[in-house]
This record gives C-alpha cells, sequence and structure tokens, in this order.
C-alpha cells in the first residue's frame, strides 16, 4: 500500500518538476500543463509524501534509487518549508538550492520509475 502511495506521489512530483521538458513533448493539447496546474496546490504534501516515504524505502536495500529520487522530489519541492526545522534547516535549504539546477532530471526520473513501479516493471523496487 505504501509502495503504490510512494508511485504514485513520485509521478505527481515528477509532472510538477519536469513539466518544462514534458510541455514539449504534448504539443498544443497542453495536457501535461493542466495536470501541473491542478497539482501545484498540492506541492506541500506531494513533497512531504515522497520525504518521508523515501526515508522510510531506505530501509529496503534494493530500493535505494527510488528512494533517494522521492527525497530529492521531496527537497526540490519543499525549500522554504524545510528552512523552517529547527537545527537542520539551514543545511536542508542549502542542499535544495544546491540540487535545483537538476530539477527537471529528478523530475524525469520520478516520473518514470512512478510509472514504472505502478506496472511492477520498477527495476530498482
Amino acid at each position: 500500500m505504501l509502495g503504490l502511495i510512494f508511485e504514485i506521489a513520485c509521478i505527481c512530483a515528477g509532472i510538477l518538476l519536469a513539466i518544462t521538458t514534458l510541455d514539449r513533448l504534448d504539443g498544443k493539447s497542453n495536457f501535461f500543463n493542466k495536470v501541473a496546474e491542478k497539482l501545484t496546490p498540492f506541492s506541500a504534501i506531494i513533497g512531504i509524501v515522497t520525504m518521508i516515504l523515501g526515508i522510510l524505502f531506505l530501509l529496503k536495500f534494493h530500493c535505494i534509487l527510488f528512494s533517494l529520487t522521492g527525497i530529492a522530489c521531496g527537497l526540490l519541492l519543499l525549500p522554504q518549508r524545510l528552512s523552517k526545522i529547527p537545527g537542520i534547516g539551514d543545511f536542508l535549504f542549502k542542499l535544495s538550492n544546491s540540487i535545483q539546477p537538476y530539477k527537471v532530471f529528478v523530475g524525469d526520473i520520478a516520473l518514470v520509475l512512478g510509472v514504472l513501479g505502478l506496472f511492477n516493471l520498477n527495476p530498482f523496487c
């Protein structure tokens, strides 16, 4: 059950993070822009879910790439909220800013791994 939630959250995070690439793929239909527009109000929830479940999935050694992708999605979707965490907030904010140039790449990976996971074809989990 948690795996399915994690896969769906990664798909949603992937769409939000990789919208620039996805927009070029769908042409004039603007399908991905419409989906991203609907998901944008929930980006904080999606970021929290991907980060927490990514941390939980670190316990499964064979899921390490999938879990690190989820954690990266959470970091990229929650930079301002992470800075408010006492003690480690500044570190998480700096980490989020340092991986910001790779957000489209992380989004693409999250989207692909999430879709593969839905069909039980994810080789990393």
